[in-house]
């Protein structure tokens, strides 16, 4: 997602999901392609290595299972422990969401 106005529409009308870790928007979209939206705050992880690692291990997990995500919008957005868990718990953690919201 691009737009202020893609994000704005997930934000509105979704289901969520949330942990110590993710909270997690998805709504139907009109196309047919799942689309990802990041939303990985400074305030929460203050260096930029650890949301940069946060986001690689988001987009790997959503890339591993896009092809039963289709027609949904998903916004990621991490809280502060996020920033202090290995990629393993990261990993479980967004699968867990994206299973229970789409699959």
């Amino acid at each position: 997602m691009n737009t202020a106005l893609e994000y704005s529409t997930v934000f509105k009308g979704s289901k969520r999901s949330a942990d110590d870790l993710f909270t997690v928007l998805a709504r139907k979209n009109p196309n047919s392609k799942a689309r990802l939206g990041l939303a990985i705050a400074k305030k929460s992880v203050k260096k930029a290595v650890g949301r940069n690692r946060i986001k690689r291990i988001v987009r790997e997990s959503f890339r591993q299972h896009k092809e039963r995500l289709v027609e949904y919008d998903f916004v990621v957005m991490c809280r502060k422990k996020a920033g202090l868990v290995d990629k393993k718990e990261l990993a479980s953690s967004i699968q867990s969401h994206l299973k229970k919201l789409a699959i």
